[in-house]
């Protein structure tokens, strides 16, 4: 019972929903663009790819889905994403009971999973490119 219940308790899949901090726009495109974003961090690339497929919406709300192996959601990138954002809501990104990862069908599997292909889909949809606006809004000030 304690593996099954740790398992569940380990999403790996999270909708994040984030602000940028005041001031740190200029700071967090540059390390977007230098490759830096998370450096010395377990999760590597994933910081890149996040920003890469975030979306700003009108609201000044950015929001991406993030992979994260963590007992605690985003146990290791939060103090990466806390020098440039304020993050207002981690939520599960997914159906809990198809994860394959989490039955332990196959371990690792949300690395090349696709259980949250419509989200991103939908997200990818709506709002603008993270990255553009971030780009724009640097110019401009």
């Amino acid at each position: 019972m304690g593996y099954r219940r740790l398992l569940w308790e380990s999403d790996v899949r999270y909708l994040v929903t984030a602000r940028v901090k005041p001031g740190k726009e200029a700071d967090l495109l540059r390390a977007i663009e230098t490759g830096s974003l998370g450096a010395g961090s377990v999760a590597g690339d994933e910081f890149l790819r996040n920003m890469r497929d975030a979306r700003l919406f009108d609201d000044g709300k950015a929001k991406w889905v993030e992979v994260c192996f963590c007992d605690i959601p985003l146990a290791e990138e939060r103090p990466y994403w806390a020098e440039y954002f304020d993050l207002v809501r981690v939520q599960d990104a997914h159906n809990r009971e198809r994860c394959r990862d989490l039955s332990g069908e196959e371990p690792w599997a949300c690395c090349e999973c696709d259980c949250t292909g419509r989200l991103e889909a939908k997200l990818a949809q709506r709002g603008e490119p993270f990255v553009e606006a971030l780009r724009e809004g640097c110019r401009t000030e």
